[in-house]
């Protein structure tokens, strides 16, 4: 059977003991193997920081197809697809996975409870407005909870950008899930605290210096940002280095070429050629 929902009891040493998860697996026997195996492979590993862990895991879907629309359903529950990946969910793997063994621990149920965490708001699904849609909104909520942090601001030259956020409820036809009116104000909602919000990034032109290039780690998140004026961000991926001076390129699940691979020309190039994007963010898992 491909695709089924089951429930898991999940005892986790976090003081959540007998916590009930549902769970969709898009292939629960081969899903639950290969994160097994990866994360056996790197608890044997020794990384110089989180970052290194997060390209690590990253290359290991290089190859894998691209699909879309992967987390919709009639109803939101946690979804786990390692079969297909879009951008989102490719970064989202590769950063639980992560924390996984930052955590030192190596179960797959364990990799569940932390995809949970980054992917929804306070860590909790409860429908889907709960799911963290913007990356404004993914980064505010996970940086107060210490998931991660905004590494921008950390670079040698950054800008700052304001946006008023509500692509989703004014492009309501495009998301299904907003036909339902509780969602759809729940939405709302959410976009109101996102008015003239302000948020740092590094300009497509400004990844051309050398201090900067310098500055970016192997294994960084990196958001695009988009050049419509009611979105943040169209597009994640990993930032490669083969070494601390090399140029970066970015690892990511990629629409056009139906597939997760590190891209052909370096981050400034793939920016420049793509007009889109105006710049990046970037952040970082804590230790």
């Amino acid at each position: 059977m491909n695709r089924f929902l089951f429930s898991i009891i999940i005892i986790l040493s976090y003081g959540l003991a007998n916590a009930q998860t549902e769970v969709l697996f898009h292939n629960e026997a081969s899903d639950t193997l290969r994160l097994t195996k990866m994360l056996d492979e790197a608890a044997a590993m020794k990384f110089s920081n989180p970052e290194e862990r997060v390209a690590f895991f990253g290359k290991q879907f290089i190859g894998t197809p691209y699909g879309a629309h992967t987390l919709e359903g009639p109803v939101e529950i946690l979804t786990v697809n390692l079969d297909s990946l879009d951008c989102t969910t490719f970064v989202e793997t590769a950063m639980a996975l992560s924390s996984t063994i930052g955590e030192r621990r190596s179960s797959w149920r364990d990799f569940i409870y932390n995809l949970r965490r980054i992917r929804y708001r306070n860590g909790e699904v409860d429908g889907y407005p709960s799911r963290l849609h913007y990356i404004a909104d993914w980064v505010v909520d996970n940086q107060h909870r210490g998931n991660f942090r905004d590494a921008t601001r950390e670079f040698p030259r950054y800008n700052e950008m304001t946006r008023s956020i509500d692509f989703m409820s004014s492009n309501r036809d495009k998301y299904p899930a907003l036909a339902d009116d509780e969602n759809y104000r729940r939405i709302r909602r959410i976009e109101e605290g996102y008015r003239q919000h302000r948020f740092p990034y590094i300009k497509t032109i400004d990844l051309q210096n050398k201090a900067i290039k310098a500055a970016f780690h192997n294994g960084d998140v990196v958001a695009l940002i988009s050049n419509l004026k009611n979105l943040d961000v169209t597009h994640m991926g990993i930032i490669v280095k083969e070494s601390p001076d090399a140029e970066p390129y970015l690892l990511h699940a990629s629409s056009s070429d139906g597939k997760v691979e590190i891209s052909q020309r370096p981050l400034d190039d793939f920016l420049k050629k793509n007009r889109q994007w105006l710049g990046v963010r970037v952040f970082r898992l804590y230790e």
